[in-house]
């Protein structure tokens, strides 16, 4: 086995499922992937290798019917799949984020109802935060649920950027409410919303319109949500109880991170991987172009970011598995490992010359993949801001 992104201390049955996981990327994705990338398909036979093997319900405990495994093993099997296709990992992200926001938040009604099925792969999850005027900004959102007194809800408005968005039915949609809160974060509840798969008028008032076409992170479905007049109860808020959301979905998006850190580790080994092969076969002034010191100390600095990567997602997911507030290092480790990424993927690109940018080169692919995860679960800048603010509650001036 390769040095890089080797973690320390994990059990036996840890070591074991990361092997499965990753005969299965080599045997069953990255075979595919770049033929299914550019016809934009959606993966439907990955999809069904992956609730074979209890995949969609990794985090889900025992008593639901899921495999009951810590945010560390997620992660170290996010990190593998995203080596084969990104997209992939995109897939069980959200479905991980609302089965975690159930798991921590849910009622024991709607942990009873969604959660078995959730662990099968017959329920799938998608997160909706953002809308077309709201990115990062979540205090900004406009869509808003209206109650009647009765336990009835009234939703309008219009979300933007949905993983999964036709290929899930159940939606956590964060929207505003008057709850009498003193602050716009108390007046947030989070929905789960039921509808069907596929685009169109997928519930009464709920719409998913269609694809977003995008530059890369092909294959996984990304949509809009538009909500007309969309009715529910108060037994479909996340809790049960109204304006909790903001809270509820924030505690989702850490984890999130951490998902996003893993899915970038990934990527970046795979690139070093194309670069540090194709680097010992290309012959340039009589020989290989790995042994051209230019090439060398790339090849150098790419293996070392990666290592540091890896290193930061697993602390982060170990901190939060331990019970402990890990924002600081969540931001820390989607940051660090997202931007790296982005480097190794272009230094990979680099190491390819003219026929990085050629499509039948895996690199190809990547170099429109990696700029997704400079963006996703926040931006960097927003990312160094959550940082800075922590540190600054850390080390406060005392005088």
């Amino acid at each position: 086995m390769a040095r890089l992104q080797h973690t320390e201390g994990l059990t036996e049955e840890q070591s074991e499922l990361l092997k499965l996981v990753r005969q299965f990327v080599d045997e069953q994705i990255i075979p595919v992937a770049m033929e299914l990338e550019r016809k934009d398909e959606y993966p439907t036979q990955i999809v069904e290798g992956m609730k074979e093997m209890g995949i969609f319900g990794l985090m889900i405990p025992e008593e639901y019917g899921g495999l009951g495994e810590s945010l560390l093993t997620y992660g170290l099997c996010v990190e593998e799949i995203a080596r084969g296709w990104m997209s992939v990992s995109g897939i069980i992200n959200t479905h991980f984020i609302v089965a975690y926001l159930l798991i921590q938040h849910g009622t024991q009604e709607q942990k009873q109802r969604y959660l078995p099925r959730m662990a099968t792969g017959e329920v799938r999850g998608a997160f909706s935060m953002s809308e077309p005027g709201c990115g990062s900004d979540v205090a900004a959102i406009t869509s808003k649920a209206v109650t009647s007194g009765d336990g009835t809800w009234t939703i309008n408005g219009q979300k933007m950027w949905l993983t999964n968005g036709g290929s899930s039915n159940l939606v956590a949609t964060l929207v505003k409410t008057d709850n009498g809160g003193d602050s716009v974060y108390k007046n947030m509840t989070a929905f789960l919303m039921e509808k069907e798969v596929g685009f169109g008028e997928t519930a009464p008032g709920l719409t998913i319109p269609g694809k977003i076409e995008k530059m890369g992170y092909k294959g996984v479905d990304t949509t809009e949500l538009i909500l007309d007049g969309y009715t529910t109860t108060t037994d479909q808020i996340l809790g049960g109880e109204p304006g909790k959301g903001f809270y509820q979905m924030m505690d989702g998006v850490e984890v999130g991170r951490v998902n996003v850190a893993a899915r970038a580790c990934g990527v970046a080994l795979r690139a070093f991987e194309l670069g540090i092969d194709y680097a010992q076969q290309r012959e340039t002034f009589g020989k290989k172009i790995a042994e051209h010191q230019a090439v060398l100390f790339r090849l150098a600095e790419m293996a070392t970011k990666i290592e540091a990567g890896h290193q930061m997602m697993v602390r982060a997911a170990r901190l939060k598995d331990s019970g402990e507030r890990n924002d600081l290092e969540a931001g820390m480790a989607k940051y660090l490992a997202s931007e790296y990424c982005s480097q190794v993927v272009e230094d990979s690109f680099r190491i390819h010359g003219g026929y990085g940018y050629s499509k039948e080169y895996e690199i190809e692919r990547l170099y429109r993949e990696a700029p997704m995860l400079l963006i996703g679960e926040g931006t960097a800048d927003i990312q160094r801001m959550i940082i800075g603010r922590r540190l600054l509650k850390d080390y406060q001036l005392r005088g």
